[in-house]
């Protein structure tokens, strides 16, 4: 019979042993570097180590040079186009990311027929089974939207017929399904959220057939189903950019590992959303916004550079904001001068900064982006510059567009899904061999004792 022990003792033991969890955890770090590990799979520059092939996008920061490696202005190629292209081909279309979902999965951008015909496609796989927004979705909503998502994508496996078929035909009808459903999952989990916590009305509105993902995203979320055609334009760039960005980050490397196991699709997805969540990939745009409401607070003349100056070095020296040192949207592991995403989203910005009448805010992030660029590299003597990266502007963008910061990375999902299905549907066709890396023991051996000796 076990002798149990009062809360308050159980709260004290669970204390001690976590104080002894972390003890035995800890490792020296000089033994990566003695055992020739890479560390999260990176090489002592950051680079990424290549652990496998893809074609379906391409990610490039640097350029050899007669055996040296040289920094270049950032590339993004989706199914070898370049990103820059791709965008100004789109000027003043309303199906782009539709048609880059296209792209990722099929490997080639789609006639006028074959756009059409998908487009009729996806619009029939955005719905969700009869009653799964109030058995599923309003019983017990999570505050984090991520965590609400991942549940309702986990469900739907128990309403597929035969949702361990991982042949190619099924596994494309069930990533379709996830594509369409996910915009549905991410706005009803906030609503029911806001309705159940804060009181908020709760409204319910279906998407249309005939409007875009980020028509039917506004419309769905905003009470009164009213937006601009600039800022659906907006938002189709952010979905577009993050739709997809090599095999090698966290969240596309999980699909990957994932789907190796011969796993359901819905399993995968609820994996990659899981990786997705964490900030230090898909919440750093947050982080950002967080970091600009800090600096607005303390640097009240935006346009006074070395106020802001001063306030930064705060921040790199571990001095201000959350004590990280860290400048939230600056830097990137590959892209060095440039990151075209960024670069692309600071267009955008300022379009709807001009619309909105924000220019001055738009300015302070201008400022501060070339203020950290030059900071950065001199104060952690990096020989190699710093840029924005894609977290920069975003979440700039989705407060100029009213979204509310619960759903900054349920948007990144949204936009993510196509390259996740890509790459899930590329790991089952040519993947073969599950995933499996080795860690090197660094332990002790020792001799075991039976528990009357101890």
């Amino acid at each position: 019979m076990l002798n149990r022990l009062d809360r308050e003792s159980r709260d004290e033991r669970l204390r001690e042993l976590a104080g002894h969890v972390l003890g035995s955890n800890k490792m020296d770090p000089g033994l990566y570097t003695q055992y020739g590990v890479k560390r999260g799979l990176r090489e002592p520059n950051g680079k990424g180590v290549l652990t496998g092939l893809t074609e379906i996008s391409d990610v490039n920061g640097h350029k050899d040079v007669n055996g040296e490696s040289i920094s270049i202005p950032g590339e993004l190629y989706y199914q070898g186009y370049k990103i820059n292209d791709l965008m100004d081909g789109f000027r003043n279309r309303r199906f782009n990311f539709e048609e880059i979902t296209y792209l990722l999965l099929f490997g080639e951008l789609p006639d006028k027929k074959e756009l059409r015909e998908f487009l009729d496609i996806l619009s029939q796989f955005r719905t969700l089974p009869s009653k799964f927004v109030r058995d599923v979705i309003m019983k017990a909503p999570s505050e984090n939207i991520m965590n609400g998502m991942q549940r309702s994508v986990l469900t739907l496996y128990s309403y597929d017929q035969d949702p361990d078929n991982v042949s190619i035909p099924n596994v494309l009808q069930q990533s379709l399904t996830l594509i369409g459903a996910m915009p549905l999952f991410a706005v009803y989990n906030y609503h029911c959220w806001q309705h159940y916590h804060n009181d908020r009305s709760l409204i319910i509105r279906y998407p249309s057939e005939d409007l875009s993902a980020s028509e039917n995203l506004l419309r769905m979320l905003r009470d009164d189903g009213h937006y601009t055609d600039l800022e659906a334009r907006v938002l189709d760039a952010c979905l577009v950019i993050h739709a997809e960005h090599g095999g090698g980050n966290n969240s596309t490397f999980t699909t990957h590992v994932v789907s190796s196991t011969g796993t359901d699709t819905y399993s995968a997805v609820a994996a990659s959303l899981a990786s997705l969540k964490g900030p230090k990939h898909g919440g750093a745009n947050l982080k950002t916004q967080c970091m600009f409401e800090d600096i607005k607070e303390h640097v009240h003349n935006w346009s006074d550079e070395a106020a802001l100056e001063d306030y930064l070095v705060k921040i790199i020296d571990k001095e201000a904001f959350d004590h990280s040192g860290l400048v939230y949207g600056m830097g990137h592991a590959i892209y060095t001068l440039s990151d075209p995403r960024a670069v692309i989203l600071k267009k955008a910005a300022r379009r709807l900064s001009e619309a909105k009448g924000l220019e001055e805010e738009f300015a302070l992030y201008e400022s501060v982006e070339k203020i950290a660029s030059r900071l950065l590299p001199e104060k952690r003597k990096f020989s190699k510059p710093i840029c924005a990266n894609v977290d920069f502007y975003s979440g700039f963008i989705y407060s100029m567009l009213g979204i509310p910061t619960q759903l900054y990375t349920p948007i990144f999902a949204i936009s993510r899904i196509s390259g996740w299905c890509a790459h899930r549907i590329e790991e089952l066709v040519s993947g073969g061999k599950i995933i499996r890396p080795a860690y090197r023991y660094v332990g002790h051996h020792r001799t075991y004792h039976m528990l009357e000796d101890r």
